[in-house]
């Protein structure tokens, strides 16, 4: 099976609202966050799900620690 990409825009519907995934991106690879209880309904720590957020992980206190314990559901493109 083919890697999945994704445009910012379709990035964008996954916000884990209404019933929709939550997927965030980070350098260029999509992680799915749905089941991840910090990001319930698609928030977490005033980051929404659907962007690419490669600049705010290097602000956190885990950065990209967390990253290897995520699914990999495709790149952004």
């Amino acid at each position: 099976m083919a890697e999945q990409t994704f445009t910012k825009e379709e990035l964008s519907k996954f916000d884990g609202q209404n019933g929709n995934k939550a997927y965030v991106a980070i350098d260029g690879t999509v992680y799915d966050m749905t089941d991840v209880p910090a990001w319930a309904n698609g928030q977490h720590h005033g980051n929404v799900a659907g962007q690419d957020l490669s600049d705010v992980i290097l602000k956190s206190p885990h950065g990209k620690s967390v990253l290897a314990k995520l699914t990999v559901v495709g790149k952004l493109v």
